[in-house]
């Protein structure tokens, strides 16, 4: 695999994270915010507003099933489709029920590097404990640019900021070389890999082997044991809405390296994981995938709705009971 080889960047100094800002307990958890972090689900009502009394419902179902930590208005939250003034609102309801029992991580996700700087801003006033950033999309832009975005973004954001390789929706692949040389001068604390690229996870890994403070999570919800057996040292899965104990059992087992076991919640954990088909193929993507996880959840009564941001389709009654089929499989409902 080639990467393109970054210059040396002497005009921005070596850095370190800055400290935590809330106060639960970092030294709990490997390689400070890590663990398990579900991204959680943002609920919408019919009108397509958001549900704030499901919002509420969700955040608890996942404090009592023992996650690690939040990350609000990822892909999964359907960032995109909200406005300013909603994330703000939405960042502003997460900080308060969280109410300092997790740390609280904010996508601030935008086509460019002023908006991330914006969002950044905002989302650190009201009280959250990272943000995570992509690399820029719509705009074309070459690794060495990628560098620059996020270090404009740690210049400029109050709280740790962590790195999000996301290429399915950005279309730009984090080459190796830009997260460690990012990592390595401490501009981003840690990263939340979802390229699919397993291989190039396992070299980033094995590159920051030496720095214990800078830690990278999968979002490969189906490989959890598989990336943790390789040094992963968390998990962002979306199906952890659905099901957060399962992961945290998953993880667990994993960092107790009782590998039998973690294999064999991470099979349940497959099954279960079809929900996210269901909608094909009359849908795909986002709205098959968030729409399974957001009809579970309305079957387990935690939220009114499976209502997906438009132009997405939300799942149908025949849709909803092949969900419900698969959650009675592995002995959900």
């Amino acid at each position: 695999m080639s990467h393109e080889t970054l210059p040396p960047w002497d005009s921005h100094p070596p850095r370190s994270p800055a400290p935590p800002q809330r106060g639960y307990d970092h030294a709990a958890q490997p390689q400070g915010i890590a663990g398990r972090h579900p991204p959680v689900v943002t609920p919408l009502n019919a009108d397509f507003t958001v549900g704030y009394p499901s919002f509420t419902r969700v955040i608890e179902h996942l404090i009592a099933g023992g996650v690690h930590g939040l990350f609000f208005l990822g892909s999964t939250s359907e960032v995109v489709f909200h406005d300013e003034a909603i994330r703000n609102k939405i960042l502003a309801h997460a900080v308060e029920i969280t109410a300092g029992r997790l740390p609280v991580l904010a996508g601030v996700v935008d086509p460019t590097t002023d908006r991330v700087i914006g969002h950044a801003k905002r989302a650190a006033t009201l009280g959250v404990d990272g943000v995570v950033v992509t690399a820029p999309f719509y705009t074309r832009t070459s690794q060495a640019e990628t560098v620059e975005h996020f270090r404009y973004a740690v210049d400029a954001s109050p709280v740790p900021v962590i790195a999000y390789d996301l290429p399915v929706s950005v279309h730009t692949k984090l080459a190796r070389d830009t997260i460690t040389t990012l990592a390595r001068e401490g501009a981003i604390a840690g990263l939340k890999d979802s390229s699919g690229d397993t291989g190039g996870l396992r070299y980033v890994i094995a590159d920051m082997a030496d720095r214990p403070e800078f830690f990278c999570m999968t979002g490969a919800e189906l490989d959890v044991d598989g990336a943790m057996l390789m040094g992963a040292h968390g998990v962002v899965p979306g199906l952890g809405n659905v099901e957060p104990s399962g992961y945290v059992r998953l993880y667990q087992a994993a960092r107790q390296g009782n590998w039998a076991v973690a294999r064999t919640e991470q099979a349940r954990l497959c099954r279960l994981f079809e929900i996210v088909w269901c909608g094909v193929p009359r849908t795909w993507g986002g709205a098959s995938g968030v729409g399974g996880f957001k009809t579970a959840m309305r079957a387990m009564g935690l939220i009114a709705t499976n209502t997906m941001a438009r132009p997405q389709r939300s799942l149908n009654v025949e849709e909803s009971a092949r969900v419900e089929a698969i959650f009675l499989g592995v002995g959900l409902l």
